[in-house]
């Protein structure tokens, strides 16, 4: 059983296309640990705000197998890709950690490079897994958002419902 990381992030309609890939993944994978959601201005274009989150889920399945998934998912939830690289988006789901892989697998980049870039991706995942070693940094990715500097990224964490559940918006 490998123990996966994923980043989802929105800025249309995200309320609801965030609830709509926890309700697909906790149907495919049960029992999901959530970040705080946090809401971030648009890196690399100019656009609505973001919200973004970070999920942990246990899977047997391969990498391949889950990337697809999350494909799925994205398409199920009007994903447009066709667009650029750096835009809008109904709902983008990455994996960031698979498991102790590290490398290129499967044509994925383990683990991704957004975890030591971007705030969004390493203060909720920081909250998640906290004490977890990113293999290359070697530092825990609570020391490693202890670290890092947070001028660079405009982030503030949200209150968000989840079937019915708050997930409290968490400052540190």
């Amino acid at each position: 059983m490998s123990i996966v990381s994923l980043s989802l992030g929105s800025n249309y309609k995200a309320q609801s296309y965030i609830v709509a890939a926890l309700d697909a993944l906790h149907a495919r994978y049960g029992e999901l640990r959530i970040s705080s959601v946090f809401e971030s201005v648009a890196v690399g274009f100019s656009g609505a705000n973001f919200l973004n989150l970070v999920v942990v889920i246990q899977t047997d399945e391969p990498l391949s197998t889950l990337a697809q998934e999350l494909k799925r998912i994205e398409d199920d939830n009007d994903r447009e890709r066709s667009g650029p690289k750096f835009s809008g988006r109904t709902l983008d789901i990455d994996i960031l950690t698979f498991g102790d892989l590290s490398g290129v697998v499967d044509g994925i980049r383990l683990p991704r490079n957004e975890i030591l870039e971007n705030a969004y991706v390493l203060w909720p995942l920081a909250q998640v897994l906290p004490s977890d070693i990113h293999p290359i940094a070697a530092k825990s990715y609570e020391q490693l958002w202890n670290d890092y500097d947070r001028s660079r990224q405009q982030l503030w964490p949200v209150d968000f419902t989840w079937q019915g559940r708050k997930i409290s918006a968490q400052s540190k």
